[in-house]
């Protein structure tokens, strides 16, 4: 995410198929997904996937391979009709295992086609299939729902989720706010591939990530068909409704760009969006091929959101972007979207690394060199927020979109660059997202990589600039 030139709740700075399309997921996933859940003797799935700061997302004793979203919004009653298909596979026996769905009312659900039992509890949605699934069984889940979606409040205060517009919805899902509008395994462990379907009224335009299959209108609704083969952590998915003007293009490198602008937002954002080949073009120059087949962006109207999000392929703004948040959002997808986190505490894989990506962009394109941007910050005084708490270890769910994990985060890499020098420095990134294409990443990991192609003892540094309470001493 990026910081609101606003200035709202979240305190973040300013400078910065169907079964043939069932996304392969690493080994080393399947393996943190089992862990998630409780022992092997036990038979029922965790309400959780273990993550300390927000304790009941996502799920244990299965990964959801693939989604199917069916759904209809009427932007004038904001109903939502919804069916989802969650092809899975369970990771131990199962008798019981949960969903995360908060508020919408639960028509009905099936296990294997079979009529199941459920029961609502908070944010989960609890399943009792009729048979008993077996460690390792494929199978499937149906769930057909419906109500007028809210946005849940995050612990800083902002919202997420499935947020109202004057002519839609504005859907941005971090880092809890996918259950709000379909039963999901909402952990960014669990990855899949995602088929949406969204019928809206006729003028309105619905987007999600991955490439359009097609659109029809029909007695005055409009269909739209997306699919996302990529493995997708489900806060990166979206659904997202309005009165958009759209462009469709093909970039040299043959990327599918597919973006939708409010009109209200068209005359900003404009020359900004002009240049997204080539940020793609830079990034991929520095971070490695691209990784997904398509891009584009979703400019809203949404002045009370307040913050953009890098939804997959297609990262969605609350307004016109400037050129920084768009280097930010994109840099995403490399940083957060292909590789993805493990756990929350370890945000700054995404944020420090987007954010330092604004910084190498500024000095590559006239502007200020990263380490002038370094100085300045690193100016600020000990009892500044900068230093409030450590990037790597932010404390709570409240911090994690705060001023330190973006900018102390980049200073973190501005410090390696320095250690290690340029050329093994872009060495590291490129590993890094080379390596994890797909998949997910540890702070732990990142450290050892760094250290293998630099050949240097860097645990001081990162101690220093990841975990050390305060104002750190700079080389």
């Amino acid at each position: 995410m990026k910081p609101s030139r606003r200035q709202p709740a979240r305190s973040r700075i300013s400078v910065l198929r169907r079964e043939a399309v069932i996304a392969t997921v690493p080994v080393a996933v399947a393996a943190l997904l089992g862990a998630a859940g409780p022992t092997a003797a036990g038979t029922t799935g965790a309400a959780g996937a273990g993550d300390p700061y927000f304790p009941l997302s996502g799920n244990g004793g299965y990964h959801v391979r693939h989604y199917g979203l069916t759904l209809r919004y009427d932007t004038s009653s904001r109903h939502l009709d919804g069916t989802a298909v969650l092809s899975a596979r369970a990771t131990q026996r199962l008798t019981r295992f949960d969903l995360d769905l908060k508020g919408l009312t639960v028509g009905g659900v099936t296990v294997e086609g079979t009529r199941a039992a459920f029961r609502r509890t908070g944010q989960e949605l609890v399943v009792t299939p009729r048979r008993t699934l077996r460690a390792g069984q494929d199978f499937r889940v149906t769930v057909t729902y419906h109500g007028i979606p809210k946005p849940v409040t995050d612990p800083d205060g902002s919202a997420d989720g499935w947020i109202p517009t004057d002519d839609g919805a504005f859907v941005a899902n971090e880092p809890q706010g996918a259950m709000t509008w379909f039963p999901a395994n909402a952990h960014p462990k669990d990855k899949s591939s995602y088929d949406i379907t969204i019928t809206v009224p006729q003028g309105r335009t619905a987007v999600a990530g991955g490439v359009l299959l097609g659109q029809h209108t029909a007695h005055g609704l409009t269909t739209f068909r997306w699919r996302e083969t990529q493995p997708m952590a489900a806060y990166l998915a979206t659904a997202t409704v309005g009165k958009f003007q759209v462009q469709q293009y093909t970039t040299r490198d043959g990327i599918r760009v597919y973006n939708a602008v409010d009109a209200r937002e068209a005359r900003a954002a404009a020359p900004v969006l002009k240049k997204l080949p080539s940020v793609l073009e830079w990034e991929s120059r520095l971070f490695g091929p691209y990784p997904f087949r398509s891009a584009g962006a979703i400019v809203d109207h949404a002045p009370d959101v307040g913050y953009a999000l890098e939804t997959q392929t297609r990262p969605v703004y609350d307004s016109a972007p400037d050129i920084s948040t768009l280097v930010h959002e994109s840099a995403h997808q490399w940083f957060g979207d292909s590789v993805s986190l493990t756990a929350w505490k370890d945000i700054w894989l995404n944020e420090g690394f987007a954010t330092y990506a604004e910084w190498l962009y500024a000095e590559q394109h006239g502007g200020d060199s990263a380490q002038k941007t370094f100085d300045a910050l690193y100016a600020r005084p000990a009892g500044n927020h900068l230093w409030a708490f450590p990037p790597g270890d932010p404390g709570s769910g409240k911090n994690i979109f705060d001023t330190p994990v973006y900018a102390r985060g980049a200073m973190t890499l501005h410090e390696l660059r320095r250690a290690v020098g340029d050329r093994d420095f872009f060495r590291i990134l490129r590993a890094w997202a080379t390596a994890h294409r797909g998949g997910h990443g540890t702070t732990a990991q990142f450290e050892r990589l760094a250290e293998q192609i630099s050949g240097k003892r860097l645990d001081g540094l990162f101690q220093t600039w990841l975990f050390t309470k305060g104002k750190p001493d700079s080389a």
